[in-house]
């Protein structure tokens, strides 16, 4: 890893990462993929840059932004396009590179949700806080029940068309409103190729209906919050610390760590402990057993932090007897924070 300027990138980076195709596409994803959405606004994690560069050289090719993230709003899209700038632009081509729209992003009326207006105008956005002229996915971030679903289509398909954006892809959005937007888009031309989800051991929504839906609809299943906003590794199980994600307003609500929920968690490192595994490794390798997840997205605060994750692929292969026993535990814990996404505001 270099220290400055053009990053030296490892050559055998690509050797021993199995890529998964997004749906019937042709876009090839890393089982792990790297998200951007906490540690990297301003103030960053010190590890920033390095945890970035590290992942590629692992072969983590996908990488997950939104316009919103930082804090403040547009920071880890500005860090990331120096990131990209002074060390990467060699290897744009080898990168997908993605981001999204919906979240309130500036002031007044047009500032969030799914307008047409507010989509494009964020896109444009984007692409100058990373100095990029496209991205390789571009998502509306959640379904917006009061704008035609139409027009959030059709600006979807109006980034691709225009060459700001390689594919299209939605975010958050259910089984319903899924199946309408695949539909819509199919219609256009502009085939949606990936839906964004959380999914996590406590948090199984997806799949009854939607990851089904997906399948059979060639649409991919990307998933993101594998480890349940930090609640699926070892931090919790003696309280809360004080520098943790919980003790201060974020998306890990102390709620989460109810009674009931850290019990499972106990049973679930256990688990993890008898296989060698950290409870981390465990969770991330639960969450893409099943082939019809194209990738899961894990955050980082460390380099160590990354690295226990995406050693997650080395784990021995998950048994039926060790997936019965994990379905004991792995139960709806109510720390879906994106449900909402999919209803009316």
């Amino acid at each position: 890893m270099s220290d400055g300027g053009k990053h030296d990138a490892a050559a055998d980076r690509y050797d021993n990462v199995s890529y998964r195709r997004a749906g019937r596409s042709g876009l090839l994803l890393p089982p792990i993929s790297l998200g951007l959405w906490q540690n990297f606004g301003d103030p960053a994690t010190p590890e920033a840059r390095n945890i970035v560069l590290r992942a590629f050289d692992r072969g983590v090719t996908y990488f997950d932004l939104a316009n919103n993230y930082g804090p403040p709003p547009g920071s880890a899209e500005e860090r990331f396009g120096r990131i990209l700038r002074d060390d990467l632009a060699a290897h744009r081509d080898e990168l997908v590179i993605a981001t999204k729209a919906g979240y309130r992003m500036w002031p007044g009326p047009m500032g969030e949700w799914g307008s047409r207006k507010h989509l494009l105008a964020s896109l444009d956005q984007s692409l100058g806080r990373m100095g990029i002229d496209h991205v390789d996915i571009f998502y509306s971030h959640r379904f917006d029940s009061s704008t035609p679903l139409e027009e959030t289509m059709g600006a979807l398909d109006s980034a691709v068309r225009s060459g700001r954006a390689t594919y299209a892809g939605i975010s958050s959005y259910g089984p319903e409103t899924s199946r309408r937007a695949i539909g819509i888009l199919r219609d256009l031309g502009t085939p949606c190729v990936v839906n964004q989800v959380s999914y996590s051991m406590l948090n199984r929504w997806i799949e009854p209906d939607l990851l089904p839906l997906l399948h059979e609809s060639g649409v991919g299943c990307v998933g993101f919050s594998p480890l349940a906003q930090g609640l699926l590794t070892s931090k919790y199980l003696d309280g809360i610390p004080d520098d943790a994600r919980a003790a201060t307003p974020g998306p890990l609500r102390p709620e989460f760590l109810s009674a009931p929920n850290l019990e499972r968690v106990r049973a679930l490192q256990h688990i993890a402990q008898r296989r060698d595994q950290s409870l981390a490794q465990l969770a991330i390798q639960w969450s893409i057993r099943d082939p019809r997840l194209s990738t899961v997205i894990v955050g980082a605060r460390t380099l160590r932090q990354l690295n226990d994750s995406l050693d997650s692929l080395d784990g021995t292969e998950l048994t039926a007897n060790d997936l019965d026993e994990i379905d004991q535990f792995a139960v709806d814990g109510h720390l879906d924070l994106w449900e909402a996404s999919s209803q009316a505001h």
